[in-house]
């Protein structure tokens, strides 16, 4: 049971607890809460605010025992006339605490008025922030990059998205916080406080200082941090020689734009950029992005001027333009070295050429918007572009080369004999070629050696009864063997035109034997026209071998040299 010394006691919620004082206000309710079990109406009177304290007096006259209040909830413990009853009043309970929360929140909005009235009645934003004038205001400023917008190299501009640390203290800005119901920190707005007036130095477009739409955070002490949104686009010299394996150096260079370092002294937060945030780009690459403090003393000025630079080292993702670029002009160049395996009789090596030129003229035309276009230094991809079209209009120009050496004749030209030397036997050895003819011609003296060693060693094992007969049919034999050739020597050296003048025939055989003559002659004029032919053919065939090895050596070793340039230059 609980005792009767409590039927007026006065129930204590929750609050922070203070000594009573003559700041009290008074306020009452009107709103009743009713007992969810007996239906009982429960009217507080009278609230008693002694500056954080609230006491609730409630009227006991429909309870023979206490209503106590603890905690943020109300536990009601009513007695009715018939029994003990300990009820929790939901109604009581929201009641009471959203009673206590605005009490509480009106209490902490009156101190932080106060404490802003405080700060800024007699505050001057124009003026800075330290107790003598010949003292810097230090400020303490970091760099964080939450994204790389844009890096465009037509017009050498970085875009990026950063956030701006400035740290300083403000001697006027302090307070006590147990005078203000333990308020530590306070937002302010950015254009009611002195701010230092640090812009980009190397900024494109755009405004070089901040805006300070942002609010500031106070301490107690006096230190205030203030950190800005931005998106700057600032100057960045490129340099696209190895591109698209190219790497950028950007830079940031930020200070204060009237204030000299006897005004301000600008100390860096660390030595790197602050990344945590930082949105990974689809092209670009952040390698290493450190900042740096420099003194510098202008031509304009006698005073030390404070800057601190950021270098962004940054490097180009080249997937995307190996895909696109690289790749397709490879297959191009490559294409060009099969004009010279293709047989010169077929008729299409001038058309394959001219094909590859167009589809290297065409591919030029739509990728001319990728790459950047700058008169200061050629790209690397440019200068490949530019090798593999001289690549093709040298290709063009031996091809006609070959062909006019294929199609010569016996009546238009007469071979030289350094062109027999150097492409019909040094060359030909060179390059491990061999003509049929040839070929079938030492064949067939093979064919020939070994028959006559077969016939010789069955002769030596053959056996012969009779060594005279032997002797005189080998002895008849080898008059015939000699009266042979004797024959064949004189039908050699005896034309036809001979025989007819000394020889007595017919008219008839006469008129044969001439046209036998012309026929013989003009099949004679006609296989010497095929080998001299066939001679300029083989000697186009060699070029035509030649100049395959040579683009093919140029082609592999170009593509190398072209883009090991970047990794040497890296390295």
């Amino acid at each position: 049971m609980l005792p009767d010394s409590l039927l007026s006691a006065r129930l204590k919620l929750s609050l922070p607890s203070a000594s009573e004082s003559n700041s009290a206000s008074l306020c009452s309710a009107q709103q009743a809460a009713v007992c969810c079990r007996c239906k009982t109406e429960i009217h507080p009177s009278t609230a008693y605010l002694p500056s954080g304290g609230l006491y609730v007096f409630l009227p006991l006259v429909s309870f023979p025992k206490p209503v106590l209040s603890k905690g943020s909830s109300i536990l009601l413990l009513a007695m009715h006339p018939e029994r003990w009853l300990c009820w929790c009043c939901p109604a009581f309970c929201v009641w009471a605490f959203m009673f206590t929360s605005l009490i509480k929140d009106t209490t902490a909005c009156k101190s932080e008025e106060r404490l802003f009235h405080k700060l800024f009645s007699q505050y001057n934003q124009f003026i800075r922030p330290v107790e003598n004038v010949s003292d810097p205001v230090t400020v303490y400023f970091e760099l964080a990059i939450t994204q790389l917008t844009n890096v465009d190299e037509v017009n050498q501009i970085m875009e990026t998205n950063l956030w701006l640390r400035h740290i300083w203290n403000d001697y006027k800005l302090r307070w006590d916080p147990r005078q203000y119901d333990g308020i530590e920190f306070v937002r302010v707005p950015a254009d009611k406080i002195w701010k230092p007036d640090i812009v980009l130095y190397n900024n494109a477009v755009g405004d070089f200082q901040v805006e300070g739409k942002t609010k500031a955070l106070l301490r107690y002490d006096g230190m205030i941090t203030w950190t800005p949104p931005a998106i700057f686009k600032s100057s960045c010299p490129m340099d696209i020689t190895f591109f698209p394996f190219d790497h950028q150096n950007c830079s940031l260079k930020f200070g204060s734009w009237t204030y000299d370092k006897a005004k301000i002294d600008l100390l860096i937060i660390g030595s790197k950029v602050d990344m945590n945030d930082f949105w990974e780009n689809s092209e670009w690459e952040i390698v290493d992005a450190s900042g740096y403090k420099h003194d510098i003393k202008y031509n304009c000025c006698e005073e030390i001027y404070t800057d601190i630079t950021y270098s962004f080292y940054i490097r180009r993702l080249p997937m995307f333009y190996t895909i696109n670029l690289i790749i397709p002009c490879l297959f191009i160049s490559f294409l060009t070295v099969l004009v010279f395996y293709l047989p010169s009789d077929c008729g299409e090596k001038v058309t394959l050429c001219i094909s590859v030129l167009l589809s290297l003229t065409v591919f030029l035309l739509v990728i001319t918007e990728t790459i950047p276009s700058t008169s200061l230094v050629i790209p690397l991809v440019g200068e490949y572009l530019l090798f593999t079209m001289i690549f093709v209009t040298l290709s063009i120009v031996i091809t006609v080369f070959v062909l006019n050496i294929h199609y010569r004749t016996p009546t238009t030209h007469k071979m030289p004999k350094w062109v027999k030397t150097i492409f019909l036997s040094l060359l030909p050895k060179v390059l491990l070629m061999q003509r049929p003819l040839e070929q079938q011609k030492k064949n067939a003296s093979r064919k020939n050696e070994r028959a006559s060693e077969s016939k010789l060693g069955k002769s030596k094992r053959s056996k012969h009864k009779d060594t005279k007969l032997h002797t005189e049919q080998r002895c008849s034999h080898c008059d015939k063997a000699a009266e042979l050739p004797r024959t064949k020597r004189r039908l050699s050296h005896q034309s036809l035109k001979w025989m007819a003048e000394h020889m007595e025939y017919s008219p008839e055989v006469k008129d044969v034997i001439s046209n036998v003559q012309f026929i013989a002659e003009n099949m004679r004029s006609q296989n010497e026209t095929k080998e001299v032919e066939d001679d300029w053919k083989y000697v186009a065939m060699v070029i035509d071998r030649v100049f395959l090895w040579v683009f093919i050596i140029l082609c592999v070793f170009g593509t190398v040299g072209l883009f090991i340039q970047p990794l040497i230059a890296v390295t």
